[in-house]
């Protein structure tokens, strides 16, 4: 009945005595209703001291282990206009194939033969630091002929400076004999002008004295003239090793002098000879990046300048490779709040977009469709999106990873921290309290390890 009405028929009519009153009045529900609220009450008493591993979700993506085994761009170190595609979007390539074929656009490498003529001139400017260096050996030998040259004559100036000066001390000891003559021709004349006015000699015998006198006078000042003519020769001598010096040490300077210029030619032809090969070496390596090669085993994602005759400039990126060979990983991003709680070697379950999955955060061992993986790297700077970036490596010791995962799709990752009961995590997360700070047990072992 609905009882919209104050009046009551419960009085006049009796349910029970009906088949359908007796089922439903004669049962005592609340019997089986006691056991069922004791049977929860003791189940969920029980899962309450059940273990929970504290864990810290995140998001993340799929990378490679390895920088180098990651997604590039190919650039071009020079400008260029592509001529050639070798590629197709998707095909596989090997290192050093070549992909894409440029041509230059800068005027001053327009010349095909612009290696093999700057071969040419390296060629010419090396036979002429060779005839420089053959100038500078001939003027190097002139310069030692002047020099013994000069030392030969200076030897033979000295020897005739020492005999004159030995003909001056010979003159003037004959000088100094026709003196004493001559001193001796004047007492002999005075005493036979006085032995004659006696009359002791004759007039003819003062007269011989006389003239012995004047021969002897006659030879004093022949020899006098002798001496002086000695002297002058040392004088001439003197002047002659003088000058000797002065003319040599000209003709030396000018070979000297031509020598420092051939020398300084050479020195400037190898300086151009060393540009050149420096420019012969440029222009053979420019020759080469004309062909944009693969720099290692992969495939080609994008052409990201694309059809014939584009220009573009150096470092401009031109196609996408993917390497063939990499090694899977997961970055992931925590707040900085769950940062002091992961550490190198923590365990990670991850969850990759596209595979099913059934997963109960705090029960790792119930999960379905979760993969292991271990923290291998922790970033020490904030990213952009004000969170710190983990790198996860696949666990060896567990299921290893679904093989058609590609690089830059989406994962879910769950880092395991510390067990502790139900009742615990459920007070933690009505208190908003962060998971439980914890060292591990293996990280002095690292440590000693490191050490």
């Amino acid at each position: 009945m609905l009882n919209i009405s104050k009046n009551s028929i419960s009085e006049d009519l009796d349910i029970k005595k009906y088949k359908s009153g007796k089922d439903i009045f004669n049962k005592e529900y609340h019997r089986t209703f006691r056991k069922f609220l004791l049977f929860s009450s003791v189940v969920l008493l029980v899962i309450l001291f059940l273990p929970w591993t504290q864990n810290i979700s995140s998001k993340g993506k799929v990378t490679t282990l390895k920088p180098n085994q990651r997604p590039q761009t190919i650039q071009s170190q020079i400008p260029g206009r592509i001529e050639e595609w070798y590629v197709q979007e998707g095909d596989f390539v090997k290192k050093g194939d070549t992909i894409i074929r440029i041509s230059e656009i800068k005027s001053e490498y327009f010349d095909n033969q612009l290696a093999s003529r700057t071969q040419d001139q390296l060629n010419v400017k090396n036979l002429s630091v060779n005839s420089y260096k053959n100038k500078t050996v001939a003027l190097q030998n002139q310069i030692n002929a002047l020099l013994n040259e000069r030392a030969l004559k200076l030897e033979q100036a000295r020897n005739k400076l020492k005999q004159a000066k030995l003909k001056v001390k010979s003159d003037s000891m004959d000088l100094e004999a026709v003196k004493i003559k001559a001193n001796i021709g004047v007492t002999q004349y005075e005493r036979a002008v006085n032995l004659e006015k006696e009359g002791l000699k004759a007039v003819k015998d003062v007269e011989e004295k006389r003239a012995k006198l004047q021969e002897a006078n006659a030879k004093l000042v022949s020899q006098q003239n002798k001496y002086l003519v000695s002297q002058n020769i040392v004088i001439n001598a003197g002047l002659n090793i003088a000058t000797l010096k002065a003319t040599y040490a000209d003709k030396i300077a000018k070979s000297q002098s031509s020598l420092y210029t051939a020398q300084s030619s050479m020195f400037d032809t190898e300086a151009q000879v060393s540009k050149l090969e420096t420019n012969v070496v440029n222009y053979s390596k420019r020759n080469s990046l004309l062909f944009i090669t693969a720099p290692q085993d992969g495939y080609i994602n994008k052409a990201i300048k694309g059809g014939i005759g584009e220009t573009f400039k150096e470092g401009e990126k031109l196609v996408g490779i993917m390497p063939s060979n990499y090694q899977l990983a997961v970055e992931m991003f925590v707040r900085p709040i769950d940062l002091p709680l992961i550490h190198k070697g923590e365990d990670v379950r991850v969850q990759f977009d596209g595979w099913p999955a059934i997963v109960f955060s705090g029960w790792p061992n119930v999960s379905y469709g979760t993969y292991g993986a271990k923290v291998v790297a922790i970033e020490n700077f904030i990213s952009q999106n004000g969170m710190f970036r983990i790198l996860v490596e696949p666990n060896k010791e567990t299921a290893s990873w679904p093989e058609a995962i590609r690089v830059g799709s989406g994962a879910k990752t769950i880092t395991l921290l510390e067990n502790v009961p139900i009742w615990f995590e459920l007070w933690r997360q009505i208190n908003s309290f962060p998971p439980n700070f914890y060292q591990p047990s293996k990280k002095t072992d690292d440590s000693k390890s490191k050490k």
